[in-house]
């Protein structure tokens, strides 16, 4: 038996490098004042068709889809704002007299993709929702976010790109003029193309097949048809990402492949050597609109979302260890079925006291269990045999230094305390 096409099992010494990077963007999280929500890992496929939009790959190609014993269709979630917005939704959080409501999430999600190097069946993703408020300041914080969630961690061959799809006048008058556009052409383009021009075709210059069609090179630019007051959120975005010093770069073909996505659009991409075809590290953008879209009120919204399989992919490529401590604090070592007993105990009160610590559980010989300790990186050895038991104490072995030191049974976890606080 093999794990399913694009999924993978995650071992010891590799989770640890998992934790390690979880930990670190719920710290950051938590310092922007968003609070964890978790949604349930399968909904109500509706949700993704109206949420995501029929038109999109997502929902066209990608979805894991089946009908329970009750005759439901359901999905395994393809992405994590509609669940989030559903959420908000149902539970009422536009309720909450402290608005806008700032959510962060992880999660398994799920699509029918071909895998490829980080690109995987199930993925996990983070990110981040902001929603109840239309403030450009609001989208310069969520970018803020998305950068330092890779700076933090070290990333440096980074780079944000960002554009505006405008409000629905800017993109009904731009959506018209590309399929005025693309309409001589539509024969030239591939079958989701041909579909996607009348509807969504802003997703035909995204597309993979066809990007390097003549007519992608001269297709009108959103930029072109916002109307004043489009351009004016955009230049506020822009305005509060100069102040704070990060950099960007304005790309008006980027387009996201999610239908929900208006305003404020970007992605980050790895410049760093070996990173792969697929440059994209995560995206995000403003989604006005959605809230209504699942039977909420008027809310608008703007978030990110990253693949941390990526992440550490983008961590490999640039050389970035990780700090992690894999070492052991303690290692018992018995001789004797009684004094192995007592181990048992002891090794109870140290954990009990936030000690980590192990033993042998193969019968292994005196030597084998340091070779053992050894290997598990261990800072201290704790020998134990019948002797030291008839006279109450444990030796205590700093593997660092070779120093043994004769310590009371009943001391023991005062004196581990104590040593692993470096002595004070």
């Amino acid at each position: 038996m093999k794990a399913p096409r694009g999924t993978q099992d995650l071992l010891p010494g590799t989770t640890e490098k998992w934790q390690y990077v979880e930990e670190k963007l719920v710290e950051l999280s938590r310092k922007y004042h968003y609070k964890e929500i978790r949604t349930p890992i399968f909904e109500h496929t509706e949700l993704f068709q109206r949420g995501v939009g029929d038109s999109t790959d997502i929902v066209q190609k990608e979805m894991y889809t089946f009908t329970d014993r009750g005759d439901r269709s359901l999905t395994l979630r393809p992405e994590g704002t509609a669940s989030v917005v559903r959420a908000f939704v149902q539970n009422k959080l536009f309720g909450s007299p402290n608005q806008p409501t700032k959510l962060f999430y992880f999660g398994p999600m799920f699509r029918y993709e071909r895998p490829q190097q980080g690109r995987m069946r199930q993925f996990v993703q983070f990110g981040v929702e902001a929603l109840g408020s239309a403030d450009p300041a609001i989208d310069a914080e969520v970018l803020a976010l998305a950068m330092s969630c890779y700076q933090e961690l070290g990333l440096k061959s980074l780079k944000l790109v960002i554009n505006s799809l405008g409000d629905m006048e800017s993109r009904t008058n731009h959506r018209n003029a590309l399929i005025n556009h693309f309409e001589p052409h539509k024969e030239e383009l591939c079958s989701d193309c041909q579909t996607r021009l009348q509807q969504n075709p802003l997703r035909v210059l995204d597309c993979k097949k066809d990007r390097n069609h003549p007519a992608m090179e001269t297709a009108p630019s959103i930029l072109d048809y916002l109307n004043d007051e489009s351009k004016q959120y955009f230049e506020q975005v822009k305005q509060h990402l100069d102040h704070m010093g990060i950099d960007y770069v304005v790309d008006a073909n980027l387009v996201r492949g999610l239908d929900y996505y208006n305003h404020t659009a970007f992605e980050i991409m790895s410049d760093a050597d070996g990173f792969g075809a697929i440059t994209t590290l995560s995206g995000g953008g403003r989604y006005n609109g959605l809230v209504e879209e699942l039977d909420g009120p008027e809310t608008p919204g703007i978030g990110f979302a990253l693949s941390v399989e990526r992440l550490l992919m983008a961590l490999e490529a640039e050389g970035i260890e990780l700090p992690i401590d894999d070492s052991l604090d303690c290692y018992f070592a018995s001789l004797g079925e009684r004094a192995s007993q007592e181990a048992v105990s002891l090794m109870f009160q140290l954990r009990q006291a936030g000690i980590q610590v192990d033993k042998d559980y193969q019968g292994k010989k005196f030597k084998a269990q340091f070779k053992a300790a050894d290997r598990l990186q261990a800072k201290y050895v704790i020998v134990l045999g019948d002797e030291e038991l008839d006279q109450g104490i444990v030796n205590v072995k700093k593997m660092e230094t070779g120093e043994q030191t004769e310590v009371a049974i009943d001391q023991l976890v005062s004196h581990i305390q104590n040593e692993l606080q470096g002595g004070n």
